[in-house]
């Protein structure tokens, strides 16, 4: 075998990366359960003092902070000793609410090793595994990655890109929210449009239940919350749909659509909003379609194979959700609406 050692050293420099990424998951998980991260973007801190204001000691600080400044997640001062978090690491490492939460998304990460077992069993036998199989953790990151989306694009971009449903909710409609999750962005449409009324459904039981909660500490009185699967809620007549990061992980996905078209108003609309995609393999060998592609094969092609479904999978493209949307689900009109670097969405209408 002949070795081109320019091809190799720029392989191996991408690699030695990618393992010092994941040699440091486990140290984001840590910077955010222990408060590290929040400390940090409030004032520059060196190893002994961010221990004493985080009541963790300061040996382990010295080498947390290594790790963090090498991988560009803190900024290092040498002349002082201190390190600090800059704005857009703050933002997307300390605040819940700003435009990704890294985080929320590393949660993930550890749900995916749990589940490595099976995982590992699936692949050779080619059998599925069930969402609510999965380590907890794997719900609260999910939560916690989502809504930043959400509350970035949801109500100032996706929603007034449909035609005419901003209108429709400010005056008063009935929108229902499939595969809706620990609620994340159902409220948020709630509390945004008071006038109107809002379900969500989920087909995982202690999924509902969080929801449920949460809704009762927000106060919402407009918003319910039902366990159901996407075939089988019960309601009709509702002025919009909205499917969020769910309709590629489910058994029934011609049958989520169809089912509805049928529970929609002649003009009314569904919103699908799905993982950024192209419609080729060629088109998603890109960073975006790494972390999905990962995704997918721990999380959301089991979930669809453990009821035999089509495992669409969460790089399904466009052309692929036309499928099941047009041809399978009866809408005669889609349209891609919006889109952000991790998300497309979709209007269907009747």
């Amino acid at each position: 075998m002949s070795v081109n050692k320019e091809k190799l050293d720029a392989f191996l420099g991408k690699a030695i990366a990618d393992l010092g990424a994941a040699n440091s998951a486990a140290l984001v998980l840590l910077g955010d359960e222990l408060g590290l991260y929040k400390a940090l973007a409030k004032e520059s801190l060196t190893p002994a003092e961010l221990g004493a204001r985080t009541g963790t000691h300061e040996r382990y600080m010295r080498e947390w902070l290594g790790n963090q400044a090498a991988g560009g997640y803190v900024d290092f001062d040498a002349a002082s000793g201190k390190y600090r978090l800059n704005d857009e690491q703050a933002a997307c490492l300390a605040d819940p609410a700003g435009p990704v939460d890294l985080p929320g998304a590393y949660e993930v990460v550890l749900a995916l090793f749990h589940a490595y077992p099976r995982v590992r069993d699936n692949f050779r036998s080619g059998g599925g595994m069930e969402w609510g199989e999965h380590h907890p953790c794997l719900f609260h990151g999910t939560e916690r990655f989502f809504r930043a989306g959400y509350n970035a694009h949801l109500l100032d971009e996706w929603l007034p890109s449909l035609d005419g449903v901003v209108e429709k909710l400010g005056r008063g409609g009935k929108v229902a929210d499939i595969g809706c999750g620990h609620g994340v962005s159902t409220m948020l449409m709630a509390k945004a449009f008071p006038a109107s009324q809002f379900v969500g459904y989920d087909y995982h039981g202690p999924s509902i239940e969080v929801a449920r909660e949460r809704a009762k500490e927000a106060d919402l009185k407009n918003v319910t919350f039902e366990q159901a699967d996407a075939t089988s809620y019960k309601e009709r007549d509702f002025d919009l749909i909205a499917f969020f990061d769910c309709l590629h992980d489910m058994a029934d996905p011609d049958g989520a659509a169809r089912h509805a078209r049928s529970a929609l108003k002649d003009d009314g609309t569904c919103m699908i909003v799905e993982p950024y995609a192209g419609d080729s393999t060629a088109d998603n060998l890109n960073p975006v379609g790494r972390v999905y592609y990962a995704a997918s094969s721990m999380i959301c092609v089991p979930v669809s194979l453990a009821r035999n479904g089509p495992a669409l999978g969460a790089q399904a493209g466009e052309a692929r959700l036309r499928n099941v949307i047009v041809d399978a689900g009866g809408f005669h009109r889609l349209r891609r609406a919006a889109e952000t670097p991790f998300n497309m969405v979709l209007e269907a209408r009747p």
